[in-house]
């Protein structure tokens, strides 16, 4: 990993601007602002104003703090230039936050020349934090201060398998999940973000998500790596840039679930 500029302890005053924003506006639907942006595959994908605030007052602390460093943010896009780039995303599982289900969360990702070096992923409402220094990566919260691993499972029969939401199946069926669904231990949806955290924690060994943008993976590549995981696209390559992603708790295990998801894809 190249020597970050960046102490860890910045991501969480960052994930503390958040907060801010993103609590005061939790389960207060008459301070939303609900809007809806236009998505390929979906009639409503929202937007409220504590994602607008949340990344605008991150965007202001890194101003302040690295105005040489880039900045790319999941509602206001690409700003700056240079080799350091953040990747926020203020609240990722937006749908969730409006259901005031406690499944969303604040993800700041550090990437230097494209690649994830720094990551935190914090749900205020739980007061659970989950980050890497790079090196390795940790849980702040309730249960106290732990060093994360995930699991130590390799065979897909025992393996617990994680998707948002089973909508995207039917739209992408050369992704291979059915065979995949009839091979693990059981399949659970609805996690969004919490479920990478999960994945990182060993509660979690697969996390398969269709259409991730930067902004959705960039804070785990480095928590999950860290922790003895692997995050991969479903092609193998690099995660960074997004699209169809597959993240498992170990290397053992990722090349089983990539094997079987590409199942036919030669033909």
């Amino acid at each position: 990993m190249t020597s970050s500029p960046v102490a860890p302890h910045f991501l969480h005053q960052l994930a503390d601007c958040a907060e801010h924003q993103t609590m005061s506006r939790f389960r207060q639907k008459a301070n939303l602002q609900i809007a809806s942006k236009p998505k390929d595959g979906f009639r409503f994908d929202p937007v409220t104003e504590a994602d607008r605030q949340a990344e605008l007052s991150m965007r202001q602390l890194i101003a302040e703090q690295f105005p040489e460093h880039q900045i790319h943010g999941e509602e206001f896009g690409i700003t700056g230039t240079g080799p350091w780039q953040w990747v926020l995303d203020p609240v990722d599982g937006t749908r969730p936050f409006l259901c005031g289900l406690p499944v969303w969360g604040t993800l700041i990702g550090l990437y230097y020349q494209g690649r994830a070096q720094l990551g935190l992923m914090a749900q205020p409402l739980t007061g659970e934090r989950f980050w890497s220094d790079g090196e390795r990566s940790f849980y702040q919260g309730p249960q106290g201060d732990k060093t994360l691993q995930s699991s130590k499972v390799t065979e897909l029969a025992n393996a617990i398998l994680h998707t948002t939401s089973p909508e995207p199946i039917k739209r992408h069926p050369q992704v291979q999940f059915d065979q995949l669904n009839e091979q693990v231990l059981m399949t659970r949806y609805g996690g969004e973000c919490y479920a990478m955290a999960m994945l990182a924690a060993g509660h979690i060994d697969i996390c398969l998500e269709y259409a991730l943008q930067p902004y959705d993976i960039a804070a785990f590549i480095p928590i999950i790596k860290n922790a003895g995981g692997v995050v991969t696209c479903l092609d193998g390559s690099r995660p960074e840039s997004g699209g169809c992603i597959v993240a498992s708790a170990n290397a053992t295990l990722h090349a089983k679930v990539l094997a079987v998801l590409n199942q036919g894809h030669a033909q």
